[in-house]
């Protein structure tokens, strides 16, 4: 017998904090007017190849960041209170789950992607006027914290 039981799941979101040569944070401008960390979701497979893709959450934040910017970066540990629960839209909720980031070389300005209206570089004060997520905010400010 075939259970017709059906999990209910959540989708996951990958993000992280990238701070610049200068210690401003990376962040993008997206269609629901607010700010928010560069990343997206863990693909299981590479659309392009065919192959398994994200290995690891690490694995796919770094991916993400360099689709949405074109920066590539180190990813860092978990952020403390950088797991939490967010619904851009109502009925809609996301797990998000934030690293700490660094970006290699930022010789090159970032590029906003397809995904994004623009893209931003902030400073730490800079970041408390912005329209995001408190989540987002308490992120940012645990990564300045820890380093």
């Amino acid at each position: 017998m075939v259970s017709s039981y059906k999990p209910p799941v959540w989708p996951v979101s990958v993000k992280a904090v990238v701070l610049d040569d200068h210690g401003r944070v990376l962040l993008l401008h997206n269609e629901r007017d607010e700010w928010e960390l560069p990343g997206g979701r863990l693909e299981i497979v590479d659309q392009k190849t065919g192959e398994a893709a994200d290995p690891t959450p690490e694995a796919a934040v770094a991916r993400e960041v360099v689709e949405e910017t074109g920066w590539q970066v180190e990813v860092g540990p978990l952020i403390e209170g950088g797991v939490w629960i967010y619904e851009p839209l109502p009925g809609r909720r996301v797990l998000i789950v934030t690293y700490g980031a660094v970006a290699l070389d930022t010789k090159v300005a970032p590029v906003a992607s397809r995904e994004h209206k623009q893209v931003g570089l902030f400073t730490r004060d800079e970041v408390d006027g912005l329209d995001m997520p408190a989540g987002y905010k308490a992120s940012i400010r645990a990564w300045y914290n820890r380093r």
